[in-house]
C-alpha cells in the first residue's frame, strides 16, 4: 500500500478520496489554490499545502507545482479525482517520470481513449459497435464537414476530437445551420482543449445515454459493475443518473456490458473507467468514448453494488489484482444521484456565495457527498456542483419518493441551488414511468434555450 497519497483536485472528490485512504491507512496531502484556503478537504487532510493563485490554470491544472508539491512532502502516489488533469496523459506521464504511483491508466491509455476519432476506429476494429461518422483523424475546415454530413444524411452531431464536458459539441439538422454552429464548436473546442480537431457523427433521435462502470487490474482481467442511465442532462451536462436503467433488459444488460469490458480489453486498460453509449428506442447500441478517470456519479454504482470504487482504484494502482468475478456481481435495488449545482433554478446563472446555513439530509439509504459547511463562501471560478445526493432503495418508485423526501430536507440558504429543479423532474409523469431521452430537460427550458440544450453526451 501507497505511504502518503497527494490528492490533486478540490470538493466533493477531494474529500471522497481523502475518506478512502483514511479506511486505507494512507496519510493524505491536500492541494489547493488560495481562494479554497478555508475549504474542507484542506481541513480534512493529514498537510496542505498551497500552488497557486485562484485561476484553475495556474493552480489546479499546474502540473510542476503539483508534482513539487507531492515530491517534497514525501508522497508516492497522486489520485486526480475527476476533472482537471484527471484525463490528461502529460499528467500522468510527469508522475511516472517524478517516480509517483498514478492512481489511474497508464499515460498512453489516456491519450489514445481520448483521441476521439481513433477510439472509434479501435472499437470498431473490434467488434463494438460505433456510430457512423467522420472517417480519419478528425476534421478540421467546414468544407470536410459538409461533405461528412451529406455522407452521414442530417442530422449531425458535432464533436471535439479531444472533448469532453460537451464543449465542442452541437446538433445540426441542415446544411446553412451546419454553416453556422461547425466554426463556433471548432472555436470552442480550441479554446478549452487546444485543438481545432473536430469530427461528425449521425444523431440518433430519442437516444438514452447508458454507461458502464469498468474495473480492470494490471494483470488484465476486467469486469464491469452494470450501468447507469445518464440521459436527465442539461447543455450536455448530467443532472440526474441512476442505476439501473429502467429499459434494460437482463438480455440486453448483458450484451452492453460485453461489449464495455471489450472495449478495455483491446486495449490493455487497467483501473476504473467508464464506458458510454447511446441506446436506441430499438435496442441498438453505440460505443460513445471511453471515460478514463473515477465518474462523477461512482456513487450510484457503489450503491447497488457494495463496491467502493476510490478505494478499489487505489488498490489496483498498487498492483493488487481484482478480488471479484463477473459473475458474481449482483446488482441490488436501485440507486439515483442528484448534482446540486450553486445556480439560479431559472436562469441557471452561477450562484456563488457564503453559505449560511446548510443543513443536509438523511435518514435510511441517504447518501450526501459536499464540502459545504456553514460560512463556507462558494467561489466563482470552478465548476458549481456543491453537492451530491444520493439515494437506494429496493424499488425504482421508492428510490424517486425518498428521493423527494431527501430534497426537500435539504437546506442550504446563501446561495440559491437547483433543487426546485429536480423535484419538478421528480414529479414529471414521464420521468416516473422511465420513458426519458436525452432531450428530457428541453421541455423545462425557454424556447431559446431549448437549441442550446440538445445533445446526447454529458460530462461525466
Amino acid at each position: 500500500m501507497f505511504k502518503k497519497l497527494l490528492v490533486a483536485n478540490r470538493g466533493t472528490i477531494a474529500i471522497r478520496i481523502i475518506r478512502a485512504c483514511r479506511e486505507l491507512g494512507i496519510p493524505t496531502i491536500a492541494v489547493y489554490s488560495t481562494a479554497d484556503r478555508n475549504s474542507l478537504h484542506v481541513r480534512m487532510a493529514d498537510e496542505s499545502v498551497c500552488i497557486g493563485p485562484p485561476q484553475a490554470e495556474a493552480s489546479y491544472l499546474n502540473i510542476p507545482s503539483i508534482i513539487s508539491a507531492a515530491l517534497t512532502y514525501g508522497a508516492d502516489a497522486v489520485h486526480p479525482g475527476y476533472g482537471f488533469l484527471s484525463e490528461n496523459g502529460d499528467f500522468a506521464e510527469a508522475c511516472r517520470r517524478s517516480g509517483l504511483n498514478f492512481v489511474g491508466p497508464q499515460a498512453r491509455h489516456i491519450r489514445l481513449m481520448g483521441d476521439k476519432p481513433r477510439a472509434r476506429r479501435i472499437m470498431r476494429r473490434a467488434g463494438v459497435p460505433v456510430l457512423p461518422g467522420s472517417e480519419g483523424k478528425g476534421i478540421t475546415e467546414l468544407r470536410e464537414a459538409v461533405a461528412d454530413a451529406d455522407r452521414l444524411g442530417y442530422p449531425v452531431l458535432i464533436k471535439a476530437a479531444a472533448g469532453g464536458g460537451g464543449k465542442g459539441m452541437r446538433v445540426v439538422r441542415d446544411e446553412k445551420e451546419l454553416g453556422r454552429l461547425f466554426p463556433l464548436a471548432r472555436a470552442e473546442s480550441e479554446a478549452a482543449f487546444n485543438s481545432r480537431t473536430m469530427y461528425l457523427e449521425k444523431y440518433l433521435e430519442r437516444a438514452r445515454h447508458v454507461e458502464f462502470q469498468i474495473l480492470a487490474d494490471q494483470k488484465r482481467n476486467v469486469i464491469h459493475l452494470g450501468e447507469r442511465d445518464c440521459s436527465i442532462q442539461r447543455r450536455h451536462q448530467k443532472v440526474i443518473e441512476e442505476s439501473p436503467c429502467p429499459v434494460l433488459t437482463a438480455r440486453l444488460r448483458d450484451k452492453m456490458g460485453r461489449a464495455a469490458v471489450r472495449a478495455a480489453e483491446v486495449v490493455g486498460y487497467s483501473n476504473v473507467g467508464t464506458v458510454e453509449f447511446l441506446l436506441a428506442p430499438g435496442g441498438e447500441f453505440y460505443f460513445i468514448e471511453m471515460n478514463t478517470r473515477i465518474q462523477v456519479e461512482h456513487g450510484v454504482t457503489e450503491m447497488v453494488t457494495s463496491f467502493d470504487l476510490v478505494k478499489e482504484s487505489i488498490r489496483i494502482a498498487t498492483g493488487e489484482p481484482l478480488g471479484f468475478k463477473q459473475k458474481q456481481l449482483r446488482i441490488n435495488g436501485a440507486a439515483m444521484e442528484f448534482r446540486l449545482y450553486a445556480e439560479d433554478p431559472n436562469t441557471h446563472m452561477p450562484s456563488p456565495g457564503v453559505v449560511t446555513n446548510h443543513h443536509p439530509a438523511g435518514g435510511l439509504g441517504v447518501r450526501v457527498e459536499t464540502a459545504l459547511y456553514d460560512g463556507y463562501r462558494v467561489p466563482v471560478h470552478y465548476d458549481p456542483l456543491v453537492a451530491k445526493l444520493i439515494v437506494h432503495a429496493d424499488d425504482r418508485a421508492l428510490a424517486i419518493a425518498r428521493a423527494k423526501a431527501a430534497l426537500r430536507e435539504y437546506q442550504i440558504d446563501g446561495i440559491k441551488t437547483n433543487i426546485p429543479l429536480h423535484l419538478r423532474i421528480l414529479e414529471d409523469p414521464d420521468f416516473m414511468a422511465g420513458e426519458f431521452a436525452t432531450d428530457f430537460l428541453t421541455r423545462y427550458e425557454p424556447a431559446s434555450e431549448s437549441a442550446k440544450s440538445e445533445g446526447v453526451k454529458a460530462a461525466s
